[in-house]
C-alpha cells in the first residue's frame, strides 16, 4: 500500500494566513469573492463556495424585489395588526408583555405571506416605523393613567424591537 501526503495545503509563498476579522486564528480558507482569508466562523457557505459576511451583505442589497403595492400592503397589514394590538394590550396589563412578541411575528409572517416573499430593505423599514405609529395613538390616550402608559409603551417598545429582529433576520427572497 501506499501512504498518503496528510500534510496541510501550503500557501504559494509559504505565509501563514490568519482571518481578517480574527487575526488570532489560523486559516486556510479565502472568500471566492474578495481572497479575503476567513476562519471557519467567518465563513459562509453558499451555492458557489465559501464567502465572508461582507461580500454576502453586498450581494444581498442588490436583490430588492419588492413592487409599488408591497409597500402598500406591508403599511396597511403591519399597521392594522399594530393598532388591534395595542387595542387589545389595553385591557391585559402584565400579559401585555406576551402579546406585543405574537403581534410582531403576526406582523412579518402575514406581509411575507402577502408579498410573495419579495423584499427590500425599504420594505423592512416601512413595516416597523407603520407598526411603531400605528401603536401610538393609544399610548397618547394613555397619558391620563400611569398604569396604562407603562403597558402601552412597553407594548409598543416589545412589539417594535422584536419585530425589527424579526425582519433584519428574515430572508425574503
Amino acid at each position: 500500500m501506499s501512504t498518503m501526503n496528510q500534510e496541510q495545503p501550503q500557501n504559494t509563498n509559504d505565509e501563514i494566513l490568519t482571518c481578517y476579522k480574527h487575526p488570532e486564528r489560523e486559516t486556510y480558507l479565502r472568500c471566492n469573492k474578495c481572497e479575503r482569508p476567513i476562519c471557519a466562523s467567518c465563513a459562509v457557505l453558499t451555492p458557489t463556495g465559501y464567502r465572508c459576511r461582507e461580500c454576502i451583505r453586498s450581494q444581498e442589497k442588490r436583490f430588492d424585489t419588492a413592487q409599488i403595492s408591497d409597500y402598500l400592503i406591508a403599511i396597511l397589514l403591519s399597521a392594522g395588526i399594530s393598532f388591534a394590538g395595542s387595542y387589545v394590550a389595553r385591557f391585559l396589563g402584565f400579559f401585555t408583555l406576551l402579546i406585543a412578541p405574537v403581534v410582531s411575528m403576526l406582523i412579518s409572517e402575514s406581509v411575507l405571506k402577502l408579498t410573495h416573499g419579495r423584499n427590500s430593505t425599504l420594505l423592512k423599514k416601512i413595516v416597523l416605523v407603520s407598526a411603531i405609529l400605528a401603536s401610538l395613538p393609544l399610548v397618547l390616550l394613555s397619558l391620563g393613567s400611569l398604569y396604562s402608559l407603562i403597558w402601552q409603551a412597553g407594548y409598543t417598545i416589545i412589539m417594535a424591537t422584536t419585530l425589527q429582529a424579526r425582519m433584519k433576520g428574515l430572508y425574503i427572497g
